[in-house]
């Protein structure tokens, strides 16, 4: 009997999970199997999940609005006019040449192409629900940060003139912090799911958080944005990103009840083993 064939009559069940002994993955797969047990078919029972994670979600967002009370109240005003002003001081023509550089890596047309770029190789490779949730996590970004800026209305600060002619819209929070946590976080952590080297993931993973840091600090080089708009970006950003990787954590536990999909992850799942011998 071929691979193929034993691939084929294998019974599909649900994805175990991670051999990681952590409180968080047990909570996790505790709260999958719970799903898997009351909720019928593959879209209600991913729906479920994704719902319980958007109400999270809103929940953290609303503890975060707490905190970013007491930014609009000019409790950390001396703190961020002091990091920009040490910027300010050590301003040099190549360092504002880089940080145009670096901040372009945030923009909305260099992080488009780039999704737009992984999207069309998770499609060939057949990772569609990836491509799927990869671009919920990007237009969700976009629709939660200009909802957190409209709400708080935070102006840009004007410490001294503007580095760059490109900033628009309030300040609070960071949108390119916000898109590159959610754009490199999420392609990092799709990149170590689907690479079984731990070399290139490793890499990536640092990779990822080299220029997240460096997009954060060249908006404060440039001097559209408070340190605190920056660290709040970062903050929503990784609890959107989170959300959305759990997303794709449940699609691979209930695919079992996707039969197209569970034959397509098991291919995927044999050719891995194939490269790893």
């Amino acid at each position: 009997m071929t691979k193929t064939a034993r691939h084929a009559r294998r019974p599909r069940r649900a994805a175990p999970p991670p051999r990681r002994a952590a409180p968080l993955w047990d909570l996790l797969f505790g709260f999958l199997r719970w799903i898997g047990r009351y909720v019928r078919g593959f879209h209600g029972a991913v729906g479920t999940f994704l719902a319980a994670g958007f109400g999270v979600s809103l929940l953290l967002v609303l503890a975060f609005a707490e905190l970013a009370e007491e930014v609009m109240q000019g409790e950390t005003r001396a703190f961020d006019e002091a990091v920009l002003l040490w910027m300010h001081e050590h301003a040099r023509p190549w360092l504002t040449v880089a940080a145009l550089e670096v901040t372009a890596l945030g923009s909305t047309v260099v992080v488009g192409m780039m999704v737009f770029v992984a999207s069309v190789f998770l499609w060939l490779s057949r990772h569609r629900y990836s491509v799927l949730l990869l671009w919920v996590a990007m237009l969700g970004t976009g629709i939660i940060n200009r909802t957190l800026k409209a709400l708080f209305d935070r102006p840009r600060p004007d410490l001294f003139p503007w580095r760059t002619p490109y900033a628009a819209h309030e300040s609070f929070p960071s949108g390119h912090a916000m898109t590159a946590m959610v754009a490199y976080a999420t392609l990092a952590y799709l990149v170590s799911r689907l690479e079984p080297d731990p070399l290139p993931r490793r890499l990536m993973l640092g990779v990822a958080g080299a220029v997240i840091v460096l997009i954060g600090l060249s908006r404060l080089y440039l001097g559209v944005h408070y340190p605190t708009d920056v660290i709040a970006g970062y903050i929503t950003g990784l609890v959107w990103a989170t959300c959305c990787a759990l997303g794709i954590e449940a699609i691979r536990y209930f695919r079992h009840r996707r039969p197209e999909l569970a034959r397509e992850e098991e291919d995927l799942d044999a050719g891995r083993e194939e490269e790893e011998r």
